[in-house]
Formats: C-alpha cells, sequence, structure tokens
C-alpha cells in the first residue's frame, strides 16, 4: 500500500516491515481530542485466530470548530490477546454529516468501494500487533453540524476477506448545540441533534427530518466490491467482505 511509508503511533513493541517506518511513541495521541477511549459501539465479528483479541477504541468526546467545522479523533486498534495479530486492516470510514479528510500513515479507500451510504474512508494496513500492543491513528475530519454524523471501525485481516471486530457505525453528537459558540462538544453514542438558523433545534419530521442512524439503517450493499453491509443491534454493527484497497 502506498502510504506504508508514512508514521504512525505504536505502542508495545516494534512493528517493522517493508515500505514502512514505524515510529515507537507514547499511548498519547496527537488529535486534539478529550476524555477517555472508549469501545462503545463495537462488537466481535468474525473469528480472529487463536489468542488473537482485537478491539478498536475511539474519544469520547470530541469538539468541532463551528467556523471551519473542522476536528480531529483518535482511532486506536488493540490486540488484547496473548499472540502477535499477523497482517490486519483498521478501517476508518465517515457516514453522514462526518467526513473523513485524511489518516496519518493510511491510504483513502476508493469510491467505489466505499460502503453505500458512506461518504469516505481510509484503510491502515497494520502489518503485526504484538500481544498487548496498540496503534493509533490521528483522523482529520469535518463535522457538518446541521446534520447527525457516524464513523466506522472495521479491522479486518489483510485480503479483507474476514472482518474481526467493528465498532460502529456509532455516532457522535450532541442533544444541547451551541450554535453561537466558538467551538461545539459531541459525545461517542449520542445522536446529534442539530440546530436550525437562529439556534432553534429541528424538530423531528418535515423536510429538516434527522438522517436514521445505528441500528435503524437499511441493510446496504458495499458498492463495486459486491460486499454486504449488515444494521443489527444497539450498536449499528455493519460488516463487510471486501478486497483490499489497490495498491
Amino acid at each position: 500500500m502506498s502510504s506504508r511509508r508514512a508514521t504512525t503511533t505504536i505502542t508495545g513493541s516494534l512493528v517493522t516491515a517493508a515500505f514502512s517506518t514505524v515510529m515507537i511513541l507514547s499511548a498519547t495521541a496527537s488529535a486534539e481530542d478529550t476524555g477517555p477511549a472508549s469501545d462503545k459501539g463495537g462488537k466481535a465479528v468474525d473469528q480472529a485466530p487463536a489468542g488473537v483479541e482485537l478491539t478498536t477504541t475511539l474519544p469520547e468526546k470530541i469538539s468541532v470548530d463551528n467556523s471551519s467545522k473542522k476536528t480531529a479523533i483518535t482511532a486506536t486498534v488493540k490486540n488484547e490477546g496473548t499472540k502477535e495479530s499477523g497482517e490486519i486492516n483498521l478501517l476508518v470510514v465517515g457516514f453522514d454529516g462526518l467526513r473523513v479528510n485524511s489518516v496519518k500513515g493510511c491510504s483513502a479507500i476508493a469510491e467505489k468501494d466505499l460502503p453505500e451510504g458512506s461518504n469516505s474512508g481510509f484503510s491502515c494496513a497494520v502489518d503485526n500487533l504484538a500481544a498487548g500492543a496498540s496503534a493509533s491513528y490521528d483522523v482529520d475530519a469535518t463535522y457538518d453540524l446541521s446534520k447527525a454524523g457516524r464513523i466506522c471501525l472495521p479491522v479486518q485481516n489483510a485480503d479483507g476477506s474476514k472482518t474481526f471486530w467493528q465498532q460502529g457505525p456509532v455516532p457522535f453528537g450532541t442533544a444541547n448545540p451551541s450554535p453561537n459558540a466558538p467551538a461545539t462538544p459531541l459525545l461517542l453514542g449520542t445522536d446529534n441533534q442539530p440546530a436550525a438558523p437562529g439556534g432553534d433545534k429541528k424538530a423531528p419530521g418535515g423536510a429538516e427530518e434527522l438522517p436514521k442512524t445505528g441500528f435503524e439503517r437499511e441493510v446496504l450493499p458495499l458498492g463495486a466490491t459486491g460486499a454486504a453491509l449488515l444494521a443489527a443491534g444497539a450498536a449499528g454493527l455493519w460488516w463487510s467482505r471486501r478486497r483490499p484497497v489497490d495498491q
């Protein structure tokens, strides 16, 4: 993958692979998110190899600049098992008002390979995670606060035939929008309730009804790959069978 030369944040053992430059840093990410990390909205899907236990986390809180709509998110994949993970891919996919603009060290997913309903996505090649190690990625995103917004973190094997874990699509949002403030804090697992011009919340129903999020969404196909997204349970789980991002 062309982005393997980029630097990622990895805790635990040193991980090296061809065309990769990996820097060992502390667990603190450089993205400007706040609050503890959470695996809210996550669930194991396909069975991982024996001794491998993969999970992901997202920050409990993020802050959206009301002028630029910019926000920063840290996406982390962890191996909580007793054996090395082998080659895996972490996908970072945006939905609705949340658009992923870049993920440091990762490659953009081609538009034809994005899940239907998503607006952006990146694939991060993790060549190996030792037992107890984690890899964190800085996600630059924008959030249109006039809409709901969700993010999804699937963890797949190298060829994309299995999804070992998936967090989301899980919403970031607030029930108390602050359009006149410099920034709006959003909470993980909270559906966004945007404010209409003048500061009033958009009423449900009518032309300004919010898009549905989470488990209420219909099953959606995965573009040209012929894979499927399955919405299920309160976590709004979806998983895919997809080919790897173009080399």
